[in-house]
């Protein structure tokens, strides 16, 4: 079963009103994005699994407030804020469950300043933020990444270079 097929499935079990946005199975051409990213490095040896599955989540959880889901229906707005503050919940709780404080305070810092860029006008640079934010849950935070960080928090003009070199950086972070 897929990441996103267990993911389904998980926000079934929600029940109404969240599960009443699923279709009757994954779309075609749905993929996962980021939490084989995750579950890849030796931060997320444990349990590779539970982390490619909530990383996945709390991602979902973005889309549903700055993008397109691929799993729900967005044609309510409000429904659509809830239930990705829902999603939020979900794989945070997980992470919470699994005694990984420092991923829990690594996606809040990701949720935060992509809602920051969004507001900016700048969600563009979020779409690399979340895939350093992913790597650093498996594989730690690199200083780059940091700074990258720092420069967004601080609406530095460098910002949106530094999240891109992120991307070609030979680093894990």
């Amino acid at each position: 079963m897929s990441t996103l097929e267990r993911l389904r499935e998980l926000i079934a079990a929600e029940g109404m009103p969240l599960a009443g946005g699923l279709p009757a199975r994954v779309p075609a051409g749905a993929e996962p994005t980021l939490g084989a990213l995750a579950a890849a490095g030796p931060r997320a040896r444990a349990d590779p699994a539970e982390y490619e599955l909530l990383i996945e989540a709390i991602y979902e959880g973005y889309l549903l407030h700055y993008g397109v889901s691929r799993l729900l229906s967005g044609d309510d707005p409000d429904l659509a804020l809830l239930a990705g503050d829902r999603l939020y919940t979900i794989g945070l709780e997980r992470l919470v469950a699994l005694g990984d404080l420092d991923a829990v305070l690594e996606l809040a810092d990701v949720i935060a300043l992509c809602a920051l860029l969004v507001g900016r006008g700048e969600r563009a640079s979020c779409d690399p933020l979340w895939r350093a934010g992913a790597r650093a849950v498996g594989w730690g935070a690199a200083e780059g990444y940091r700074a990258a960080k720092t420069l967004a928090r601080a609406g530095d003009a460098g910002a949106a270079e530094a999240l891109r070199a992120l991307d070609d950086s030979p680093s894990m972070a």
